[in-house]
């Protein structure tokens, strides 16, 4: 900003008939060069705002490319469970296929008809597991799926103690034909 200063000064001045002194005070104006102008003050100010504007333009299409890459990566996932109709036992169905691939089980056939068991061991075995989660009234409400192949019965579902799941698989391994339980319940 500019200073001003006042300056003083007395002056005689002498006339022919007298003698008096004039006091002359002036204002002198000293304008302060160590700042910066205002014009530049305003472009920098301007400047700045451009930069951030642009920065937060970028971090936001940085931020709106991430969110599609991951969308376009994420795969959609299904998840069905069939639970045992109550006192219905499975449908087993053998496709003619290589031998790599299971037979085909189904635990809840259509209402009003049933297909004929195949007369394999897993199907008796099968009729017998199903035929226990279903009459047990311990384990008739849990929703337990059991499904079995080659002897081995597959369980899954969801129980409230770890307690309960040993129940559930020391009462499947006691039936006749079950080789091998494979406990996959959760406890939740």
């Amino acid at each position: 900003m500019a200073e001003r200063e006042t300056e003083h000064r007395r002056i005689v001045v002498e006339t022919p008939t007298t003698r008096r002194e004039v006091v002359q005070t002036d204002a002198v104006h000293h304008p302060d060069r160590s700042g910066i102008s205002g014009a530049a003050l305003a472009a920098i100010v301007v400047g700045v705002i451009a930069l951030a504007t642009l920065i937060i333009l970028f971090v936001m299409n940085q931020q709106q490319t991430a969110n599609e890459t991951a969308a376009t990566q994420q795969q959609p996932s299904t998840t069905i469970v069939q639970q045992p109709a109550a006192q219905q036992p499975p449908v087993i169905i053998e496709q003619q296929a290589p031998a790599t691939q299971p037979p085909l089980i189904i635990n809840n056939p259509a209402a009003g008809g049933s297909a004929p068991a195949t007369g394999n061991g897993d199907a008796v075995v099968q009729v017998a597991v199903d035929k226990r989660l279903s009459e047990d009234t311990t384990f008739s409400g849990l929703g337990i799926t059991a499904t079995v192949l080659d002897g081995k019965v597959t369980l899954t579902g969801i129980v409230q103690n770890q307690a309960l799941k040993a129940q559930v698989e020391r009462a499947i391994r006691n039936i006749k034909g079950v080789k091998v339980v494979d406990n996959q319940i959760s406890v939740g």
